[in-house]
This record gives structure tokens, C-alpha cells and sequence, in this order.
């Protein structure tokens, strides 16, 4: 080997790199679990002193009683600190480390729309424009995979514009003193659409912004927050976060801060009288006429708001329909206590415009909202959850006094008997406007309402008069966790419009730990057989190839953390593949020099040969490609994990292709200068697979006929019996994986949740027996941060009779490092974000196959071969499609369809094609050569010079894909288990479908004729 020195030059040099990069997260590992040692011993000294009554007057202490924020505390103290080599702090080591994904350390990972329906309604100066309104309903309505909202909205204006010849530059639309000095009355609604698009994307890098700050202060180690493309969405990752009910509130609250003046309580409840009056007739009646409507009504529209059907307090009572809900009646700005679970049945009766035209002049314009969820006692001295009901002053505009906008800084801090509250402080426009306003109210005796988000946050009164300079606070029933959130984002600043959570998937890090306890388990028992069996098959040159294979995991693990690439489980799914590839390298090179020294060569010769074009190389280089093609592929059209997969598998092409190449020759060469005794065999298989004369192509019609009834059975139950078992990433929805402290039945665990949830939800065996994979659609297309604690919360009263019964819902939904009982993870794809999922799971299988067969079309320069080896795949996939549609319902695994399967399709066609191009260039190789026999005697041997090179490559990939099937756990074994199936079928397929196919439509003697060209 020509540039011997510089190659090793080169490997030592990367080698010393991967070290370098990897100890960074070796030490930012250390220094976490002095954190958490840290954190448990300060959380264990504050508690006994809580215990004894010594922390009551000091809410500092209280506030970090809590094991996380110890932690962070920590880390957070030490951050500039030197903690490598005297030379490099904290947070540069963490900034280097290898990030590891949610699956592996927990946390959520949310993907954010920003409403462009919002944005395009706000710089129309919320017009009352039919054909705008229109065109926004019907972009809503028609949105396809992967087109953008403003795409849609454009294309529905235009189908719309047609008839009513309306513009966009129309004073009813865009024309307005929001971009009066970008758009005039002259533009074509081609040029407005330019200026509207870039006006949208501002908004977008805007909320961006907004959050960034907002998620900076979050208080998590390495956050993560990117645009996707164009579309309006915002990927959020929060490792590490426990609180999750508390993160998605951060996330998705506007900020929309506003001040209003309330009205009294007594000015209001005449008008509820009314109310309740107006509906005893309206809900008697429909008792009366429609009895059987009513009652589906109640089972499934208003028991699904409640927790207990039994003691359903939004039951239609046809005696007082509106006060019998009323907890008790308020004092002063509080209008009546309502229980939490009423709110919606409530806010029904008050859109009627029957129940409209009950107001009174002076409530005319009012608006009824509620306020932030408190405790009162009721009438038998109980105490229950209430929500205060506010009416505040508006007129006709429904424009608040004061907006948030002025104000120019807030923090957490506590009131004067000691309750967590946040202080304000606003601007001078701002300033003077407080002092009317607070003079105002002072005068009238009425309250000022500070509402967030249409929440009323609070309603102090103003008895001293006019308040001057601007500040102010805000008090109420607060935790300390949510004055600081609140805080920071009236401090970042409100978002454009409203972002709605389209996807979330939650992991707790215990199921985490779980998750790297099995990856690494499987991962050391796989690459131990794949070392045991190359050394038993090629005996010392086996050895060689474990040194090879040990340096590239090292390559790729250093290259990982260089990257700053996120690993996750499909990662290390996508490791483990990668080992096989390499293997696959080292056995090609091994089984060429292997025919040569049977043909009489040298050891030197026949090593030298093998590393030639005309040897392994070509072959090795083809196979690769194909494999990185569809990892592009999949690099492309992927998200979240399977990207990691994606990455991880193009990082291992590349570091295995060097180390077989490279590593393993210089080793060779070395073992040259000492010995002369290596022959890449050991006596028990020196004379495996040798002489072997199997006739494939005489039985291609066997084949055929095999395939066609295992294709045509697949079909069958893909399309008319079964189906595809599609999870929440296809058809939207909601998943939780929760574990149970006691054995429970999946189909009784799954009667009760109807009563909550309705008929749409489902209840799985996941693993073992105490362990639940629930899915249901139950309010997915709805949108607001209060919808995923209301789920979470239905999901925890339903399944109480199943849970410890000391547990409490933050218990059942918070994570923590050693959660075994509760939600471990959740998952919510919104159905827009899944259409767009299944539109790239297709482009992202079609597009593979498309690159693949030009490839293999200017490799081969024989159409018969792409045909040939994309045939094959087509038959590889539709069988592992139609195994999944048979076996989701009796397999004890998930075998749902989702983003990780579509990862597991891809590596299947990686692998088949890998398989395949390994024959056919084989075939190509001896079609050059042998000028005797015929056509398919010239394949036939051709076929079976590969069959140890395929046995070799399939076991040593079998095996490690098997340890990781047993030893992986339950997250991955479904993915795992179709690569495993895929690999069995594309072995078969190459040999039985792939070459049959290439030589049943290939002209012979031309094949042979451009064979000899391309020698």
C-alpha cells in the first residue's frame, strides 16, 4: 500500500481527536452525578429542617426544595469553574460533550406551530372581508401534506378572488395602517403577495425570538431551539425537564397582558337570573322532545369533560341549569365560583345569541372571563377547586385600557405576608396611563383586573387614590415556579399570534436510563458474538477485523461528539447496523484474497488483489453507496430521531469504510513483515461454502411462484383485510406509555377509559404486564395550553382505581430521575403535522428507490440490473408490510407504523440493495471473465462464489440485530424486528429474485459483449 506512513499519520491523529472529544463527556458526566450527589444531600437537610418548622419564615429555602433546582443550582454555580486539565470550565466541557436525545436522557421535545391564521387576520387588521375570511377557512380546510398554511391560504384567496374580484391591496384587506407604507392601492395581487410573505416570516422569526429568551430561562441544561423550513414551526427541545404541564404553559402562552376595569358582582348576577330562567325552558324542552339526544349528549359530550361520571357536575338540571353549577356567589369583582369542569358547558350558554340578548345596556359590550383555578370551601365545609367568573368593562373596540406592551420589566418576588407574586414596572406612556386608570377605579370603588392570556391573574382594588410611576404587582394563588415563568415571559415579551403544540413527545428520565441500560447491554453482547464468531471463522485475520471494527466505534462516537449530533436509541440502532456493514467490508476482502490463494497467489499477491478495484473494492464502494443514499434519503424527509439514525448510519458508512480499507490493510501489511502463515480461515471452516455448485437460476420459477403467493397474501391483508396498524405519527393523536405498580388487564384498564375518554381510545399490553401503551384522538385537534393538562388530568381520574392510591396527579404526570409508577412518555401528533409526517414517509421510500436505480443505471449501464435490484426491494418491503398487517395483532411487541418504521423500511431497501449490488457485481466480475458456458452457468457460478460472503455478512448482522431485539427493550424491538425480517427476505430476494429478474429480461449476448467493454 502506496502512503502507508501517512495513513497511520492520519488514523493516529483521528484516533487522538475522538479520545480528545470523547473525554469532554466523560468528565461532563462525572460532574452531573456530582450534582445529583450534591442535590440529594441538600434536598434530605432541607426537608428534616422543614420537618422541624425551621424553613416557614424563609421562602428562599422553600423555593429550592426541590431536587432538580438543587441540581441546576449546582451546575449553574460551578458553570465558569475549570474542571479538565486545569483548563476547561463547566460549561465548555457540556457544550462539548455528545448530546443524547430525550429518548435516552428525557425530557420534551415539542414541535410549536406559530398560527399564520393569526398573523395574516392581524396585518388585515382583523377584517370582516367575506372573501378574506373565506380564503382563511378554506386554506384551514384544504392544507396538504407539507404545503404551508400562507400556500394554502393564497391559493384558496385566488380560487375566490375569481368570482368576487376582490384584492388583496383592497382597503378591506391588506390595506390598512398596519402596511400602508408597503402596499398601495396600484399592486396586483401578485406583487402584495411578496411583501405579505415577508411580513408573515418576520412575525415568525419574532416569536422565535420570544421564546429563545424564554427558554433561556427555563432552567434546563442545553436547550434546543431551531425553525423547521418555512412552514411556521418551531422545534423546542427541554432534556431534562420534569415539570411538563409547566414547560408546555411557558411555550405556548402569548403573554397577552391587559389591564381592565371590572364590574361588581351585584351589577352582574341580575343578569345570570335571566340566564338561568332563559335556560330552564330551552333545557326542559329538549329533555322533553329529544330525551335520547340529550342523553348521548351528556355520555359523550359532557361526560367527556368530566373525571367522574358520578358525580357530574355539568349534568343537565332542568331546575336551574345555570345556578345549580354556581359554587357560591362572589363579593366585589368576583361574579360567582364555578367548578373548573363546568367552564366549557358554561361558555356555551353565554355564545348563544338567545343568551346574548339577555344583557342589560351597562353589559352591553362586557366581557365574561375566568379567572386562574383557586380552593374554596362549599357549602358542607369541604374544600374544592373552584374558578372565579370576572365581568369586565368594554365597549364596541373590546381594546383594554392598558396593554403589556409597556411594560418594560418584571420580576418574581413575594408580597407583604410573604406569598411568591411578580412586580412590574412599566414605561412612561405607561406610567400615566396606570395613574388614570388606578384614579379612576379608586374613585368608582371597582377593581382592576390583570389578566394574562384571558385569565384574570388578579383584581386588586385602588383605595389610596391615583398610583404613580408605573409599577405595580401581581398577586394571587401562586407557586414560586410560576411568579418566575410568568416573569420571564412578560420580561421576553408577548408572541405574534398564538402557537399551538402540533407534536410533543415526553420521556421520563427513568425510562431514559432504561433505555441506555439496554441499548449498551445489547450493544456489548452483539459486538461480543460478532468477535467471537470472526475470530472462530477467520482466525487471525478475524482478529485484525475486531481491531478494525473497535476503531471505528471509536471514529464514530468521536465524530458524534464533534458534530455536536444528538444520539438517540435509533442511533444506536443505526451503530449497531453500521458494525455489520463493517464486518461486511472485512469479509468481502477477506473472501477475495481468500479465491485468490486458492488459485494459487501469494499472500502478498492475494492481499494486494483484494484491495484493488478489480478485488473488493468495487464492490465495497457500490454497496456503501446505495446504503448512503438511502440514509441521505432519510436525512432528508426524517425528523427527531430518525434523523439521529440517519446521521449515525452516514457517520459509520464513512468511518467503516476507512478502517476496512485503511486500518485492517495496515495491519494485514504488518502481520506480511512478521508471518507468513495467515490464511483467513481457521480449520473448522477452511472448507466452509467451498466447491459449492447450486443451480439458483433453475429454480427462479420455484421462487417466483414462493414470492408471487407471499406478495399476493400481503396485499391481500394490506388492503382488504387488515390493514396497517398506523400509530399517532400517521393519524394523529395521543399516546401515553404508563406503568402501573401491580399487574393489570389491558381490555378492563380499557372499559374504564371509555367512560372518559369515549369509544376512541384504546389500551395495549406494552412489554410487560404492569405496562400500558394508551392511544386515543380524544380533543387532539384542538388547540390551547390548557388542553394537555385537562387530557393528562382525565387520563389520571379514569385510571385512579389502578394506581397506588397515594398518588397524586403531579406525582402520576411530573417526571423524576426514579419514576417506575405513572406517564413515563407521551406523545401528541396534531393531525396536520402527521399528514405531512406520511407525505415525506412517502417521498422519503419513493425518492430512495428513484436515486438508487439511476445509480445502479450509470454503475451497471444496464437498465435489467436497476430493474433487477429495485424489484427485489419492492418485493422486500411489500412483504415485511404485509407481515406487519398480519402480526399487529398477535405479536406481543408495537408494531404500530410510524417515523421509526419508515427508518426501518429505509435500512431494509439500504440492506437489500447492499445484498444485491455485492451479486451483481459479482455477476459483472464474471461475465468479464469466463468466456466458456453459458449465460446463466457464468451467473449460477457467479451466485455462488457470494453465498460465504452472504452467510458471513447476514449472521454477523443477524446476530447483533437479534441482541438488540431481546435486550433493547420494548421502545425499539418493533423497529428492530422489521430490520430483522428485512435482512432475512433481502438475502433470499437477492439471490432468488433480484438476479432472476436481471437475467429474465436481459439481452445475453449484448450483457456479455458490454461486460467485456466496461473490463
Amino acid at each position: 500500500m502506496q502512503n502507508k506512513g501517512l495513513i497511520k499519520f492520519i488514523a493516529i491523529i483521528l484516533a487522538l481527536v475522538c479520545i480528545y472529544q470523547l473525554s469532554f463527556t466523560f468528565v461532563a458526566n462525572k460532574v452531573k452525578n456530582d450534582a445529583k450527589a450534591y442535590a440529594t444531600a441538600e434536598f434530605k437537610k432541607l426537608t428534616d429542617k422543614k420537618e422541624k418548622g425551621l424553613l416557614a419564615d424563609d421562602p428562599g429555602a422553600l423555593e429550592n426544595l426541590d431536587l432538580n433546582r438543587l441540581e441546576l443550582k449546582y451546575l449553574d454555580s460551578i458553570k465558569n469553574e475549570k474542571v479538565f486539565l486545569n483548563a476547561f470550565t463547566y460549561d465548555f466541557v457540556k457544550d462539548n460533550q455528545i448530546n443524547k436525545g430525550l429518548d435516552l436522557e428525557g425530557g420534551i421535545n415539542v414541535i410549536l406551530e406559530i398560527s399564520v391564521r393569526d398573523i395574516l387576520k392581524g396585518l388585515a387588521n382583523n377584517t370582516q372581508d367575506a372573501s378574506f375570511n373565506k380564503a382563511l377557512a378554506d386554506a384551514k380546510a384544504n392544507q396538504r401534506g407539507n404545503q404551508t398554511y400562507l400556500d394554502a391560504f393564497f391559493e384558496a384567496y385566488d380560487a375566490i378572488a375569481k368570482d368576487a374580484k376582490t384584492k388583496l391591496a383592497s382597503p378591506e384587506i391588506f390595506l390598512n395602517k398596519n402596511l400602508e407604507n408597503e402596499i398601495t392601492l396600484k399592486m396586483t395581487d401578485d406583487q402584495v403577495k411578496p411583501v405579505i410573505r415577508r411580513k408573515v416570516d418576520e412575525s415568525i422569526v419574532s416569536a422565535f425570538e420570544v421564546l429563545r429568551k424564554r427558554i433561556d430561562k427555563f432552567g434546563v441544561t442545553q436547550p434546543n431551539i431551531q425553525r423547521l423550513g418555512e412552514s411556521g414551526r418551531i422545534l423546542v427541545e427541554l432534556p431534562g425537564a420534569k415539570d411538563i404541564d409547566r414547560a408546555k404553559k411557558l411555550l405556548q402562552s402569548t403573554a397577552q397582558l391587559e389591564f381592565w376595569e371590572t364590574l361588581q358582582s351585584d351589577q352582574v348576577m341580575n343578569y345570570l337570573f335571566a340566564v338561568n330562567d332563559a335556560l330552564k325552558a330551552t333545557e326542559v324542552k329538549s329533555e322533553k322532545v329529544a330525551s335520547t339526544e340529550v342523553k348521548d349528549s351528556v355520555k359523550t359530550e359532557i361526560e367527556s369533560l368530566l373525571t367522574d361520571s358520578s358525580t357530574d357536575s355539568t349534568k343537565v338540571d332542568t331546575n336551574n341549569p345555570l345556578l345549580d353549577k354556581m359554587l357560591s356567589r362572589g363579593f366585589g369583582p368576583v361574579v360567582a365560583y364555578f367548578s373548573p369542569r363546568d367552564t366549557t358547558t358554561i361558555n356555551n350558554y353565554f355564545k348563544r345569541e338567545s343568551i346574548k340578548a339577555l344583557r342589560s345596556p351597562e353589559l352591553r359590550y362586557a366581557r365574561l372571563v375566568w379567572g386562574k383555578p383557586t380552593t374554596i370551601e362549599n357549602d358542607k365545609k369541604e374544600k374544592v377547586s373552584a374558578v372565579e367568573l370576572y365581568a369586565l368593562k368594554a365597549d364596541r373596540t373590546n381594546q383594554a385600557p392598558i396593554s403589556g406592551g409597556v411594560v418594560v420589566d418584571a420580576s418574581a418576588t413575594f408580597d407583604q405576608i410573604g406569598k411568591p407574586a411578580v412586580t412590574m414596572q412599566m414605561n412612561g406612556k405607561g406610567a400615566k396611563q396606570w395613574e388614570e386608570l388606578t384614579g379612576r377605579v379608586s374613585q368608582q370603588k371597582n377593581a382592576i383586573a390583570i389578566v394574562l392570556d384571558d385569565i384574570v391573574y388578579s383584581a386588586p382594588g385602588v383605595s389610596s387614590g391615583a398610583i404613580s410611576g408605573g409599577r405595580s404587582e401581581i398577586t394571587g394563588s401562586f407557586t414560586v415556579e410560576e411568579t418566575q415563568d410568568l416573569a420571564n415571559v412578560l420580561k421576553a415579551g408577548k408572541l405574534p399570534a398564538a402557537a399551538d403544540i402540533v407534536q410533543s413527545d415526553v420521556v421520563g428520565p427513568s425510562l431514559g436510563q432504561e433505555a441506555i441500560d439496554n441499548g449498551i447491554l445489547s450493544f456489548m453482547i452483539g459486538m461480543l458474538l460478532v468477535v467471537v464468531w470472526m475470530i472462530l471463522y477467520y482466525g487471525k485475520a478475524g482478529i485484525f477485523a475486531n481491531i478494525s471494527l473497535i476503531v471505528n466505534i471509536l471514529f464514530i462516537f468521536g465524530i458524534l461528539a464533534s458534530l455536536g449530533a444528538v444520539l438517540t436509541l435509533p442511533g444506536i440502532a443505526g451503530i449497531v447496523l453500521t458494525i455489520g456493514m463493517a464486518v461486511d467490508a472485512n469479509v468481502i476482502i477477506f473472501e477475495r484474497a481468500k479465491e485468490e490463494l486458492d488459485a494459487g497467489k501469494t499472500l502478498e499477491e492475494s492481499i494486494n488483489h483484494a484491495f484493488t478495484w478489480k478485488g473488493a473494492m468495487s464492490s465495497i464502494f457500490d454497496a456503501n453507496i446505495t446504503t448512503a443514499l438511502t440514509a441521505l434519503i432519510l436525512l432528508v424527509f426524517g425528523t427527531g430521531p430518525i434523523k439521529g439514525f440517519a446521521t449515525t448510519l452516514l457517520i459509520g458508512i464513512g468511518t467503516s469504510l476507512f478502517t476496512s480499507i485503511f486500518i485492517t490493510r495496515i495491519l494485514l501489511d504488518w502481520s506480511l513483515t512478521k508471518t507468513q502463515n495467515l490464511t483467513f480461515s481457521t480449520p473448522m471452516s477452511k472448507n466452509w461454502f467451498k466447491n459449492m455448485n447450486i443451480d439458483f437460476l433453475s429454480k427462479r420459477k420455484i421462487a417466483y411462484a414462493i414470492s408471487s403467493v407471499l406478495v399476493i397474501i400481503s396485499l391481500v391483508s394490506l388492503f382488504f383485510i387488515n390493514g396497517l396498524n398506523q400509530g399517532v405519527d400517521f393519524v394523529g393523536g395521543r399516546t401515553f406509555q404508563v406503568r402501573f405498580d401491580r399487574e393489570v388487564s389491558a381490555n378492563e384498564v380499557g372499559s374504564a377509559l371509555t367512560k372518559g375518554f369515549g369509544t376512541n381510545v384504546e389500551a395495549k399490553t406494552f412489554g410487560t404486564n404492569n405496562q400500558l401503551k394508551i392511544t386515543t384522538k380524544y380533543k387532539v385537534n384542538e388547540e390551547g395550553e390548557g388542553i394537555d393538562s385537562e387530557v393528562n388530568q382525565l387520563l389520571f381520574d379514569n385510571l385512579k382505581p389502578y394506581l397506588p392510591t397515594t398518588m397524586t396527579y403531579e406525582q402520576f404526570v411530573t417526571n423524576s430521575d426514579d419514576k417506575t409508577v405513572g406517564i413515563l412518555q407521551a406523545t401528541k401528533v396534531g393531525p396536520t403535522i402527521a399528514e405531512d409526517i406520511k407525505t415525506n414517509a412517502y417521498w422519503a421510500v419513493l425518492g430512495s428507490l428513484l436515486v438508487v436505480f439511476l445509480y445502479l443505471l450509470i454503475s451497471f449501464r444496464r437498465w435489467q440490473f436497476s430493474l433487477g435490484a429495485v424489484g427485489a426491494v419492492f418485493h422486500d418491503v411489500i412483504i415485511v408490510l404485509g407481515i406487519y398487517s398480519i402480526g399487529f395483532k398477535y405479536l406481543p411487541f408495537n408494531m404500530e407504523i410510524d417515523q421509526a418504521f419508515i427508518a426501518a423500511i429505509l435500512t431494509v431497501i439500504g440492506y437489500s440493495l447492499n445484498d444485491t449490488v455485492i451479486v451483481f457485481d459479482r455477476v459483472r466480475e464474471f461475465l468479464s471473465e469466463h468466456t466458456s458456458g453459458t449465460f446463466n452457468e457464468v451467473v449460477n457460478k457467479a451466485l455462488n462464489t457470494t453465498i460465504s460472503r452472504t452467510v458471513n455478512t447476514s449472521f454477523t448482522t443477524l446476530i447483533v440485530l437479534f441482541s438488540i431485539f431481546i435486550l433493547g427493550g420494548e421502545t425499539i424491538r418493533g423497529f428492530v424486528f422489521a430490520i430483522l425480517v428485512g435482512i432475512l427476505v433481502g438475502t433470499y430476494s437477492s439471490l432468488f429474485i433480484a438476479t432472476p429478474l436481471m437475467v429474465d429480461t436481459i439481452n445475453k449476448q449484448e450483457a456479455r459483449k458490454k461486460a467485456f467493454e466496461q473490463e
